[in-house]
This record gives C-alpha cells, sequence and structure tokens, in this order.
C-alpha cells in the first residue's frame, strides 16, 4: 500500500500537486538554461562522476557551459531571454542513458584495463585519492557508447 501510494504521490501524471512541482522545477531551471542532470554533484555521488567520464567530450563541455552560464546570469540577477528561454528542455537527461548503459560497459574494448586501474585506486578511498582536480583519467566518448547518446 505504501509503494502505492509514494508512485503515485511522485507521478506528475497522476498527482496535481507533483505537476506542480514538477512545472515550478522546470521553469526555475529554464530561467538559467539548465537541464535537472546538471544539478547533480559529481563530486558527492561517484556514480555520477563515471557517467560523465563515459560521456562524449561535446556533452560534457555542453553542461559546463550552461553551468557557467548559470551562474554568471545569477550572480547578475537575470533571467535568459524569453525567446531563449523557450527553447530549453530542462526535463531532456543526458545522464540516465549512460547511467543505464553501464550494465553493458564489460564487453567494451579497454575494459579490462581499466578493471586494473580501479582496482590499484581501490587501496585509497575515493577522498584521498592525489589526483581529484582531473576531470576523468578515462576516455570522453570516443568508443562506441557515444554513438548511443542522443545530442541536442
Amino acid at each position: 500500500m505504501l509503494s502505492a501510494f509514494s508512485s503515485w504521490f511522485v507521478n506528475p501524471r497522476r498527482n496535481p500537486l507533483a505537476r506542480i512541482h514538477m512545472l515550478t522545477i522546470s521553469n526555475r531551471l529554464k530561467n538559467y538554461g539548465l537541464r535537472y542532470d546538471d544539478l547533480y554533484d559529481p563530486y558527492f555521488d561517484l556514480d555520477i562522476k563515471e557517467a560523465l567520464c563515459r560521456l562524449p567530450r561535446e556533452v560534457v563541455d555542453a553542461r559546463h557551459q550552461r553551468l557557467k552560464r548559470a551562474m554568471d546570469l545569477s550572480m547578475k540577477h537575470q533571467y535568459l531571454p524569453d525567446d531563449v528561454r523557450a527553447l530549453q528542455t530542462p526535463f531532456k537527461s543526458y545522464l540516465s542513458d549512460m547511467l543505464a548503459l553501464a550494465p553493458y560497459i564489460g564487453g567494451l574494448p579497454g575494459h579490462e584495463a581499466e578493471q586494473r586501474v580501479r582496482a590499484e585506486d581501490e587501496a585509497q578511498p575515493p577522498y584521498q585519492i592525489a589526483d581529484t582536480s582531473s576531470s576523468c583519467r578515462h576516455h570522453h566518448g570516443s568508443g562506441s557508447l557515444a554513438s548511443l547518446l542522443v545530442l541536442d
């Protein structure tokens, strides 16, 4: 019973309050030109960091540009112009595609070498690894996974 209630409660198609909440979040993200996936912090969740490392360089660069633009607009206390705001797609996900493909990554070339590097890193907790400033040690989507993603 609790599961049915919770699924109804968060579903914007069935619950009018969830629909209002989703529209409010959508409008706020459109004001700054952000997507919902841009709000995930790669330093907080290692799965998000790994998914960002596996995305094509263009997708990651577009994410960084959206975040920089949002910070700039916020500092200036401004919003995007209405014509640009109308073009925004705040709930078009780019991370969920990569997270969904994670179980299939094991068969890709180079995965064994990547697993060895990870095994070496397991000796230290992730927060004690010396090189936290670099974005990724892995490739940025030069493999076949990048062709499965739909870009803007």
